[in-house]
Order: structure tokens, then C-alpha cells, then sequence
């Protein structure tokens, strides 16, 4: 009686349901597609639900009943939709699209169950096998007139394709070897992953190689271990009875595999979300020379080996695909060529934008071309005018915001840096220190790492070097214009005032309109970003941001003014200053700081320090100070302030790039709690203060890169809490202190590259405490006679490449694309 019930609740609602869709559908031109798509589903689904009783659903039909009286009411509301209600024109996009996964999970259901009824029947049959391929023949038939592809079934790419053969080419390398069986391949959504699968399963090569051992298989979010393994066994021709646990269908699998893999065996797994793993690992667990697994999906998953990283389209392959969407022909004009250059430039290589906003062009008369064009170069979001391309992109943040919300915290943060430019992780982990307590830096890179594993963004170490030992200097991440525009379009979702992060871009000295009114003047954000450009101008006007801890300034100019409203922020803990011009800039208004009792953490690029050192107030909270591509000159010497004075509890101190810096200034050594010194990259350097050994406090001192350094002082000696020394590829320093064995607390020391260095002092047996040293090929002979004397002592050689362009590569020229 419950499940006659049951029965009819659900046909009831399905009516409901495909009344709705084909009402709505014909009033409303925002939804078509996706209602065209459930509607089809609809379709498939409908003989199953008029036929049901036959199909002896085990599932509860009443979720699927309620689903679909849920869904009625959402069509509905989707017809009351209004064209610029971008908000809610993406809620409910995502919405529709989960109700459409959810039908067609209903099919599924059915269908493995009428599959598994009718055997059961049919066992008594003697011709059973015959008659069991009629039926799967007739279900392959059914499902072709439904358009509802099999899972396993390969299926085509699209008619036209670009920028994909060296791709299959190079996946056909990597997969192909002997020793590999599983290969992911990775990109952001959009990338075109699947389609780049397809073609590899279509190349003639590999068609050769598996001929009909072929298997293409879509898992998406919540992959059904069951479902696959029934799908597979169908794609054979093969009956599987019902599984009671994950165990017997893993040993089905098995089976499986162990079957068809007598042949050389290809396994497509497409689209697989993060949180997969142990699915992946049951398919990985059975090692055999002749089965091969292709995986797609925008999380790298690294414990199965290198990925292949997809990467966007060149110019003409971008323009190419440009071309096909649009449907411009060799007629077109000169003006809408032109038009689609620039457009294709925006895009940036991205093949779903390309696509999206060609299809959104055809047809369109060339004045909507120009509109587009200018609103988009304006700073006008792609994302805002693009629902399919939006969606596709915010599901990676929505599956961050379940499983990680720090990492989505982390990721729309890097909005807060102008495009197309590089973003320090030094930076990232000044920022994310005071933000989200990730008071340890290796965190911040972990959290880099994620990011990166999941294609949000690229982490890029200059020097590609392993050693952990906390130099993040020559760490960068750059990230695709297509995920800055959506960490952007995700912050502005909240009202102005209430959004935790605000990022102002300003061109020329166009203001924003809510800048300059009175009543979004008192704001609850918590980072600030403000860019500029070389055109800017005007003084800026008031703001209230009274939970402000991190202030962003970026700019281009040769003199830079600190707004007014910096005194204000009485809660300001991290200062970004970056000058992406090519000459330092003059600072002003610094003094303003003095009256920022919790800044704790500043950071300075491209700055003149002494436009800034003679107008020194004391900030007592600051802990840490970095200036990377500064000019020094004779900064610290001639302040209204003495040094200690002004930053009374420094406890750290970074100096990269500086090349100005011949001599460090020795009243930076009466900074007596500083705990960490780091000069690296600073290739002038010839000398340090021999007041050095004041620096009684310190435990970290890096001097790395600093290529004509001559010596260490013997006052270095007095560095008595110093635990780790630095002095790799400091290629003119010739000796060691004679009495460096009284720094009785070092730990660790890196000596790599130190080629003039001939001899180590006797006293190097002194240091009791010392466990690691860092050499190459060459410095360890230098250890060898005092070995057998230092039992604790490890002796890490890294070989060297022989390459030292990196010596003077300018970090701020890389190619930021």
C-alpha cells in the first residue's frame, strides 16, 4: 500500500514538474537552455514513471517526489526573473542544474534496476544470453532516441576542436610508458579537459592500441561506485547481480578489470571532484602492463603521480575558436576582425569565455560588438554577462566553501592585486598571518599548494629548490584573469558596507560613485585594497573603516602620498605598499603610521627607504619589516629618531633585491630584539657592520645571494641565540671567522655555492649543536677532515645547476601572463 502510494505521489509531481518547464519555458528566453535540458530529461524519464511498478524501485520515491514539487515552485520563479538580476540569475542557473543532475540520477536508478529485474526473470530461460543482448540492444536503442548516452560509451568530441594536438600528443607520451598506469589531467573548469579526453580517445594511435577496450566513464561530485561498475558490465554485455557493500562491487571491479584487461585496457574517468580519492585509489590499486586510466578533473590529486596541466589557448588557436563561435566567416569586416582581436585578448586564452561570448556575439549587429568591447576594457566583468561561464567557474569555489572555507578566504584575497602581475607569497603570508592566524609561513605556501593542486591559481618557485627552511622570497602566484574576475565578482555579492574586503581600481582619477558618497563612508571591511595608475591625481576623500587590519596600496607613480585616513585606522596590523613603476618611489605622509599603534607587519616594493627614515615615528606594535627592490642609500643614519627608538620591538627584518645596498647601515644593529635578519639577492653588498654581534637576539641570519660579500665579521661570534646560518651562493666569501665556534646555538647551516671558500677554522668542533649542513659536490671536502670529531653532524649535498642566469633575473620582468 506505502509504495502504491509512493507510486502515485511521484507521478503526481512529475506532471507537475513537465507542466512547468514546458509553460516556462516558452515565456522566458534567460532559461531556455536549461530548461530545454531538463525537459529532455523529462522525456527519458517519462515512460519509466508511466511503466514503474515494473521497475520495482528500492530507493524512497517520495525524496524524488519532493524534489520535484520543489522543483515546480523554483521553474516558476524562474519566470519572474528580471534580465539585470545578474545575483539571482546565477542562484537560480545553479539551482536548475542541481534539479537536472537530480532527474537524471532518477533515470539512472531506474535504469540499473530494470536492467537487474529483467534478468532476474529471465533465468529460467534457456537462450538466456540471446535474449539478454536483445534487451540491452533494445535499452542502447531506447537511450539513443532519449539522447542519454551510456556511461561508459565513448563519446565524441566536438566537430571542431583547436589547440589539442600537441596536448594528445604529449598525453600519449606521458600515459603510454611502461611504468604508468594512472595519469590526471588538469586545468580550471572550462579549460577544455573533457574535450581534450575525447580526441585522445579518438586519436588513431590510441584506437590501435585498445581498439574496443575503450571506456569513458563521468563521475562527477558524488561518484555511485555501484552505478560504474554496473555500467561497465553493461558496456560488456554482462549481467552483475545487486551489491550489498562497496566490497563485493570493488571485487566485481576487480574482476573486471582482470577480465578486460587481458587486452590493453583505456579508462577515461572524467570530471572527478576533490574528496575522490579513495575511489581513485580502487582503481589505481591494480597494477597490470596493459591497463591505462586517464583522469580529468581541476584538482591535481598528486599522490597518483605528476599531473598533465592543460594550459590555455595561444592566439591563434584563440582566435580560431573565437571565429567558430561567432560564426564569422572569411567575409567578415575589417572592423569586427579588429573587434574580435581585442575580444580574444580579454578572454585570455580561456576556451569556455572564448566560446560563451562568441555564441553570445553571432548574429549580433556590430554596435553590440562595440558596446561589449568597451564596457569589458572598462573593467566590466566577462563573468556578470556570462551565466554558463559563471557557473561553471563559481562550482570550484562553492566545493572550497564546504570542505575549506580558509582556502575560498585565501583565494579571494588575491583580488586585491592589480592583473596580469605577480603576487609575492611573502606577501600572502604577511596578509594571512593577522587575517586568519596562520602565524607559521609554511601554512600560508601549504595553503598555496592546495589552491594550486585544485587550478585556482599557480604557485611558482624562481629557483624550483625543495629545502624547507622558510625562504618564500622568490615565491610567486599568478593566476588566469577568468579566476581574478570571479574572487571579484564573489566579493561583490554583499552590499559595499559590508563586505569584508574592498578593492577599489582606479583609472585616471575616475572614483567609484560609492567612493564619494556620505553614506557608504563607514564601512566593516577587513582588507582594503586600493590600485592606481600612473594618471592618478586627486586627493583622496574620507572613509570610516574602522575593522580595517590590512591596507593594500598599489600604484605606478614616482611619489606616492599615504590617504589621510590611514591615521584613522585604528586597528591596522599589515601595510602593503607596492610601486609596480620601474624606479622607486618617493614615500610621503609616512609619519601618519605613527598614530597606528597595532601595526604590526609592513612591506615595501620599489620604495625610497630614505624618503620614509627621515620622517620615522615610532610604531611600537611593528614586528616585522620587509623591503624588497627598495633603494636604500644612506637610509637609518639621519632620522628626527633613533632607530631603536622608533621600532622598539622588531623582531624581523627582510632586505631582497636591494641593489643600492652596498654596506648595511650599522644602526640597524642596535635593533637588540631582532630575531631574524634576511639580506638575500643583494649583489652589492660588500660588507656588514662589524657592530654586528649586538644583534644579541638574533636567531636566523640569511645572507643569501649576496655575491660580493667578502666576509663575516669576527664579531658575528656574539650571535650566541643564532641558530641558523645562511650564506649560500655567496660566491666571494673566502673564510669562515677563526672563532665561529662560539656560536654555540647554531643549528643549521647553508653553504651551498660558496666556491672561494678554501678552509674551515679548527673551531668549527665547537659547534656541538650544529646538525645540518647544506653543501655541494665541492664545499663538502671541506668537512671531511672533521667528520670522525662530529658525530651528530648531517652532510646534505645538492647538486647544483650549472645555469646562474637566476643571478640577475629581475623577479618584477617575469612574464606575469
Amino acid at each position: 500500500m506505502a509504495l502504491a502510494v509512493g507510486v502515485g505521489a511521484l507521478r503526481a509531481a512529475f506532471q507537475m514538474l513537465l507542466d512547468a518547464v514546458i509553460a516556462v519555458k516558452a515565456e522566458t528566453t534567460m532559461f531556455k537552455p536549461l530548461l530545454g535540458n531538463i525537459k529532455s530529461t523529462l522525456d527519458a524519464l517519462q515512460p519509466m514513471i508511466e511503466d514503474i511498478e515494473k521497475y520495482n524501485p528500492k530507493e524512497g520515491l517520495e525524496n524524488y517526489a519532493m524534489q520535484m514539487e520543489e522543483g515546480v515552485n523554483l521553474v516558476r520563479k524562474c519566470s519572474k526573473v528580471g534580465v539585470w538580476s545578474c545575483c539571482r540569475k546565477y542562484r537560480y542557473t545553479k539551482k536548475l542544474d542541481e534539479l537536472d543532475r537530480c532527474l537524471q540520477r532518477l533515470v539512472d536508478v531506474l535504469k540499473v534496476q530494470g536492467i537487474r529485474d529483467v534478468r532476474e526473470t529471465l533465468v529460467s530461460l534457456r537462450n538466456i544470453e540471446t535474449v539478454l543482448h536483445r534487451i540491452e540492444g533494445n535499452l542502447v536503442t531506447q537511450n539513443q532516441s532519449e539522447k542519454i548516452n551510456g556511461w561508459s560509451a565513448v563519446p565524441e568530441p566536438p566537430p571542431v576542436t583547436v589547440g589539442l594536438d600537441v596536448p594528445v600528443k604529449e598525453l600519449k607520451v606521458k600515459l603510454l610508458k611502461d611504468h604508468v598506469s594512472m595519469l590526471v589531467l588538469t586545468a580550471a573548469g572550462g579549460c577544455g579537459k573533457t574535450t581534450l579526453a575525447k580526441k585522445f580517445c579518438q586519436d588513431q594511435e590510441v584506437k590501435d592500441k585498445f581498439k574496443d577496450n575503450i571506456f569513458f566513464v563521468t563521475l562527477s561530485k558524488k561518484p555511485n561506485l555501484d552505478l560504474i561498475v554496473h555500467e561497465l558490465y553493461q558496456r560488456k554485455g554482462s549481467q552483475v547481480p545487486a551489491f550489498q557493500n562497496e566490497v563485493i562491487a570493488v571485487n566485481w571491479l576487480q574482476q573486471f578489470l582482470k577480465e578486460t584487461g587481458q587486452s590493453p585496457l583505456l579508462l577515461v574517468l572524467d570530471d572527478v571532484w576533490s574528496g575522490s580519492e579513495s575511489l581513485l585509489e580502487k582503481f589505481d590499486q591494480f597494477k597490470m602492463s596493459n591497463y591505462k586510466v586517464l583522469v580529468t578533473s581541476r584538482f591535481a590529486f598528486p599522490r597518483f603521480g605528476s599531473p598533465y596541466h592543460l594550459e590555455s589557448l595561444n592566439d591563434a588557436d584563440a582566435m580560431a575558436l573565437f571565429r567558430h563561435s561567432a560564426s564569422l566567416d572569411d567575409k567578415t569586416s575589417y572592423a569586427r576582425e579588429d573587434l574580435s582581436r581585442k575580444i580574444v585578448e580579454l578572454c585570455k586564452g580561456f576556451p569556455l569565455a572564448i566560446t560563451e561570448v562568441g555564441r553570445s556575439l553571432r548574429g549580433q549587429p556590430i554596435e553590440i560588438w562595440r558596446k561589449k568591447v568597451m564596457e569589458w576594457s572598462k573593467g566590466s566583468s566577462i563573468l556578470a554577462s556570462n551565466s554558463d561561464l559563471l557557473a561553471c567557474l563559481q562550482s570550484s569555489l562553492d566545493a572550497l566553501d564546504k570542505e575549506k572555507p580558509i582556502l575560498k578566504e585565501c583565494f579571494l584575497d588575491f583580488c586585491s592585486f592589480p592583473k596580469d602581475q605577480r603576487i609575492s607569497a611573502a606577501t600572502l603570508i604577511d596578509m594571512w598571518a593577522e587575517l586568519y592566524g596562520l602565524d607559521e609561513p609554511s601554512l600560508s605556501i601549504a595553503n598555496l599548494y592546495e589552491l594550486t593542486t585544485q587550478s585556482l591559481a599557480n604557485l611558482v618557485d624562481i629557483r624550483n629548490e625543495r629545502e624547507a627552511d622558510g625562504y618564500y622570497t622568490e615565491h610567486f602566484v599568478t593566476q588566469h584573469d577568468m579566476l581574478r574576475e570571479l574572487a571579484i565578482h564573489q566579493a561583490s555579492q554583499e552590499p559595499i558596507g559590508q563586505r569584508k574586503r574592498l578593492t577599489i581600481d582606479i583609472r585616471g582619477d575616475n572614483l567609484p560613485n560609492w567612493l564619494t558618497e556620505a553614506k557608504h563612508q563607514l564601512m566593516q571591511a577587513r582588507l582594503l585594497s586600493i590600485s592606481t595608475d600612473g594618471a592618478f591625481s586627486k586627493k583622496w576623500p574620507n572613509m570610516q573603516l574602522p575593522k580595517l587590519e590590512v591596507l593594500v596600496l598599489n600604484f605606478e607613480t614616482n611619489s606616492y602620498t599615504l590617504p589621510e585616513f590611514v591615521k584613522k585606522m585604528d586597528n591596522l596590523k599589515v601595510l602593503i605598499v607596492t610601486n609596480y613603476g620601474f624606479l622607486p618611489s618617493e614615500l610621503n605622509n609616512f609619519q601618519l603610521l605613527g598614530s597606528s599603534s597595532n601595526l604590526k607587519r609592513i612591506r615595501l616594493e620599489r620604495i625610497s627607504i630614505p624618503s620614509i627614515s627621515k620622517n620615522l615615528k615610532q610604531l611600537k606594535s611593528l614586528q616585522k619589516i620587509s623591503l624588497f627592490m627598495c633603494s636604500i642609500g644612506q637610509a637609518f643614519g639621519k632620522g628626527s629618531i633613533q632607530i631603536l627608538d622608533a621600532l622598539p620591538n622588531l623582531a624581523e627584518m627582510h632586505i631582497d633585491y636591494c641593489h643600492d645596498l652596498v654596506e648595511l647601515p650599522a644602526e640597524l644593529c642596535d635593533l637588540i630584539r631582532l630575531k631574524k635578519l634576511s639580506i638575500t639577492n643583494c649583489h652589492n653588498l660588500s660588507a656588514l657592520p662589524e657592530k654586528i654581534g649586538k644583534l644579541v637576539s638574533l636567531e636566523v641570519l640569511r645572507l643569501r645571494s649576496c655575491t660580493n660579500l667578502l666576509e663575516l665579521p669576527d664579531s658575528i661570534r656574539n650571535l650566541e641565540k643564532l641558530k641558523f646560518l645562511d650564506i649560500s651562493y655567496c660566491l666571494s666569501i673566502k673564510e669562515f671567522p677563526e672563532h665561529i665556534g662560539e656560536m654555540c646555538s647554531l643549528k643549521k647551516l647553508n653553504m651551498r655555492q660558496c666556491s672561494r671558500l678554501q678552509d674551515l677554522p679548527a673551531s668549527v668542533l665547537d659547534l656541538e649543536r650544529l646538525k645540518n649542513v647544506i653543501c655541494d659536490e665541492e664545499t663538502e671536502i671541506l668537512w671531511e677532515p672533521f667528520l670522525p670529531l662530529l658525530k651528530n653532524i648531517h652532510i646534505k649535498v645538492v647538486k647544483e645547476d650549472i645555469n646562474l642566469n637566476w643571478l640577475h633575473e629581475h623577479p618584477s620582468c617575469m612574464d606575469s601572463s
